[in-house]
């Protein structure tokens, strides 16, 4: 149970931090971004409580013996989480307010650490989809976490196409692939019982 709520929470508090925060884009600011200015700490427990949690829950599926590989990906994925917690990224492209509408000259350490530890968390949405659709018994829900999973590798790549290009829709790409890698695993973890 609390690796399926770690996902939805995650998600509730990143949609409403952005929408209330000044100065804030949804569509063009990333997600860890929010873990910049006065209010960043509520971004940074946030990735820290969630992926805690994902671990957790990544636990409960090894002890239940539904898949070791569903749950090494949580436990990855909760660490990466962690990570992008506790290594924030630089104030870039125009937030928090004052911030130059560009990048910086040269990244902080912290920036590059975090940028890694994102690597991680996008590059398991794919293959934590995919692995938790195999732990059901039926066909279809293998075919359509085969689906889902490469859908999320065209979303993740057009996220990185965007962050490069720093598109004005950077923010709402990489916020769609969060909700459905971890709306798909959360409901997953749901129909799999206590975890």
């Amino acid at each position: 149970m609390s690796g399926a709520l770690s996902c939805c929470v995650f998600i509730v508090v990143f949609l409403l931090d952005g929408w209330t925060r000044p100065g804030y884009s949804s569509a063009r600011h990333t997600i860890s971004a929010l873990a910049l200015g006065r209010r960043g700490w509520i971004q940074t427990a946030n990735f820290i409580v969630s992926g805690t949690g994902l671990i957790a829950g990544g636990l409960g599926v090894l002890q239940a013996q539904a898949s070791g590989f569903f749950a090494g990906m949580l436990m990855i994925l909760g660490n990466g989480l962690v990570a992008s917690g506790a290594f924030a990224m630089d104030p870039m492209r125009g937030y928090p307010m004052g911030t130059s509408n560009g990048d910086p000259v040269e990244f902080s350490l912290s920036h590059r650490l975090h940028d890694h530890a994102g690597l991680v968390v996008f590059c398991c949405f794919p293959l934590t989809v995919f692995a938790a659709g195999f732990t059901m018994d039926s066909l279809g829900a293998h075919i359509v976490a085969g689906v889902v999973a490469a859908l999320l590798v065209m979303g993740v790549a057009a996220f990185g196409s965007a962050w490069e290009q720093d598109s004005p829709v950077t923010g709402l790409i990489q916020k769609a692939v969060v909700i459905g890698a971890l709306g798909w695993t959360s409901g997953t973890l749901l129909l799999l019982g206590p975890s």
